[in-house]
């Protein structure tokens, strides 16, 4: 990749980090915001916009040194596991969704908790990255599902661990969105700018 093209990677993602977080960052934590727009407090608003732009800029760079580090990692997979690559993936995919599952309900869950929550948030992350995978195989080729799908799902949890270890509903949330938001975009960019010639 040339570095111009890598440089408006960069930009490009750290900008749809900042948007996503602007937004997220409303919608989650809107019962203590609604008080800023209903008194029409400009320079709270600003002041708050402000530091979810921050937070978008830390997310959205957690997010790309995951993308490069999944790249490097992804190449040396190939290289050592050859054919078997991809069912390591998958194995490795179907261990990660254990673990977010039954580890968050061993250390967080409450007696008498439902592991329902726990369960339905690790299958919604599973289905966005089916739908990104899905859609990268089609601009691509068929190979790209799993690759993709890995990456979405194994690197994005890894990605968001630190919300994980908090347990805070609202952190939990606010970084979750934007890092599948942004891993989104650099894998669904990527084959675009590597097929750029300037």
């Amino acid at each position: 990749m040339k570095s111009r093209n890598w440089v408006r990677l960069f930009l490009s993602t750290l900008l749809i980090g900042a948007v996503s977080t602007i937004i997220v960052g409303f919608a989650v934590k809107w019962n203590e915001y609604k008080d800023l727009f209903l008194a029409s407090d400009i320079i709270e608003i600003l002041l708050v916009v402000l530091w979810l732009i921050g937070v978008g800029f830390i997310f959205s760079i957690i997010s790309q040194m995951g993308f490069f580090a999944y790249l490097t990692i992804h190449r040396f997979g190939l290289g050592l596991f050859k054919r078997v690559w991809n069912p390591v993936q998958i194995v490795l995919i179907a261990f990660v969704f254990f673990d977010l599952v039954y580890f968050r309900y061993q250390f967080f869950g409450k007696e008498g908790d439902s592991i329902t929550p726990y369960l339905i948030i690790a299958i919604v992350i599973l289905i966005f990255g089916l739908i990104i995978a899905y859609i990268k195989s089609k601009q691509t080729n068929k190979g790209a599902f799993i690759p993709a799908l890995f990456f979405m799902y194994v690197v994005s949890i890894v990605e968001w661990m630190p919300a994980i270890q908090v347990n805070e509903n609202s952190w939990f949330y606010l970084m979750l969105f934007p890092l599948l938001i942004c891993n989104a975009y650099q894998l669904l960019i990527l084959h675009k700018i590597l097929n750029k010639k300037s």
